[in-house]
């Protein structure tokens, strides 16, 4: 069958895609069209220009410490991280490659912070077009270009399905990277290991009544002959809680949002979802086992479709 492929954001969770275009490839299916948000641009644009075996080969090897120094941060920027080293590295993979130019249809996604609204990049330089897609927001300094300053595309729209009407494909295969999570602790925040073997944070689950314990606090509190303190409401936070967690974590909660109503509107004829607990979105060195998870989960959507 001929297919027209879409990729979401969501970070390091995005080498899952790899999987899933490696088992379409397997069982025969040709992709005619790719597009992307992100880390989804970044996969497709490199599986369009015959470079995602090259793109591979690196990613594996990235250690944590590779990972570490090349998102070492800059100062008195609107960034975290110029992403110089990291352009770099993708440069020497996909080199100069222009998007009218590739062998299988490409659209990347961006966002325009100041139209506030999306950007298709459907021509020119195809790095141009990633770095712009990958750019989180306060993680990545932005980029100008024909007086836009835009950001990773995930922000307004985390799976570009719009792409996918194509007359030319059989079937849209989507592959989002904000499904549910099961098995996590109901009290906390703990880390615990995924299906794909990973290491990963988990996110905080409600209690059945997360509202019930204020009460009895709050009159703990106000029996104390002292004035009541902030922290006499709330409870600690966990441990190994840090900005950048707050910061990814409230990104994902956004971004599912707002693909859940985007795709409710355009769905896909197929819909892989990659749960949120994989990987944290910056774990850029944990690219064996979310490659394999992807394939794991394409093998069971498209055995149960016929695919």
């Amino acid at each position: 069958m001929k297919i027209s492929l879409v990729l979401g954001s969501g970070g390091a969770r995005g080498y899952a895609h790899v999987g899933v275009i490696e088992e379409l490839e397997e069982r025969g299916h040709e992709i005619v069209a790719v597009a992307g948000a992100s880390m989804g641009a970044l996969v497709g644009g490199a599986y369009a220009a015959g470079r995602l075996d090259a793109l591979v080969e690196m990613a594996r090897k990235l250690s944590r410490t590779d990972v570490f120094m090349m998102m070492r941060p800059t100062l008195g920027r609107p960034g975290l991280v110029k992403g110089e080293a990291i352009m770099s590295m993708f440069s020497r993979i996909i080199g100069d490659a222009r998007i009218e130019d590739l062998p299988v249809s490409y659209a990347a996604v961006a966002t325009d912070l100041m139209a506030r609204r999306e950007i298709w990049f459907h021509e020119g330089p195809l790095l141009a077009a990633i770095r712009a897609s990958i750019a989180i927001p306060t993680v990545f300094t932005p980029v100008m270009m024909h007086g836009r300053l835009l950001v990773d595309g995930g922000l307004v729209n985390p799976l570009p399905m719009e792409s996918s009407l194509r007359f030319d494909a059989d079937l849209t295969v989507a592959v989002s990277l904000f499904g549910k999570n099961h098995g996590l602790n109901a009290q906390s925040a703990t880390r615990e290991t995924s299906d794909a073997g990973t290491d990963v944070a988990t996110v905080v689950s409600p209690r059945s009544n997360p509202l019930s314990w204020i009460p009895e606090r709050l009159g703990e509190a106000l029996s104390r002959p002292r004035h009541l303190e902030m922290d006499d409401l709330f409870e600690p936070l966990p441990d190994d809680l840090d900005i950048t967690d707050v910061m990814m974590i409230s990104l994902d909660v956004m971004q599912a949002r707002i693909q859940a109503s985007r795709v409710a509107q355009n769905p896909p004829d197929v819909h892989i979802e990659v749960p949120t607990s994989t990987a944290n979105v910056l774990d850029m060195w944990q690219a064996a086992p979310v490659i394999e998870l992807g394939r794991r989960l394409a093998i069971k959507e498209f055995d149960r479709l016929g695919l």
